[in-house]
């Protein structure tokens, strides 16, 4: 059990997420996505969370865990092609994980997603949150629009709103 990740957790909360990201920086992601999503027929999602709750901390519960989680939790899984994204930060960890429907997935592979998650923590660390965010919408667009490229008429299958959890 680590009781410093734990203490961290227990003093992170949704206002430390409003400071990180105010409504114009959620409005500066939303709109990224859109743009982005104009180039692919892909679907990104983002979410961010202050902290875990405390019986996943305790049982150890770890942010690729938790983004399995709020893949499922939010459906990105459920889309037409299978090419959803979901991009999650764990604010208290500082800690990014990508999580990849299959279609797109079995294109990219682990080391393309990881590589993307480290730019945008180390963004994170020089307190470029909005930024770091935004580059890695940028960097999730670029692939998607090699692998995924636009088709005329495709529906918007997710809301490009990021969430808050």
């Amino acid at each position: 059990m680590d009781f410093k990740r734990i203490m961290r957790h227990l003093s992170f909360g949704r206002a430390a997420v409003r400071r990180v990201f105010p409504s114009r920086s959620l409005d500066a992601i939303e709109h990224a996505i859109r743009a982005t999503e104009a180039l692919h027929d892909g679907q990104i999602r983002f979410a961010v969370e202050a902290a875990l709750e405390l019986a996943p901390l305790l049982a150890g519960q770890t942010a690729q865990q938790r983004a399995i989680e709020v893949f499922s939790k939010l459906r990105v899984w459920d889309t037409e092609h299978n090419n959803g994204v979901l991009i999650y930060l764990l604010l208290a960890d500082r800690d990014v994980e990508i999580v990849a429907d299959r279609g797109i997935h079995a294109r990219l592979g682990t080391e393309t997603w990881e590589a993307i998650c480290r730019e945008m923590e180390a963004a994170f660390r020089d307190g470029q949150f909005e930024a770091g965010v935004l580059a890695g919408i940028h960097a999730v667009g670029e692939h998607l629009a090699h692998h995924f490229p636009a088709r005329s008429g495709k529906p918007n299958e997710m809301p490009d709103r990021p969430v808050v959890l």
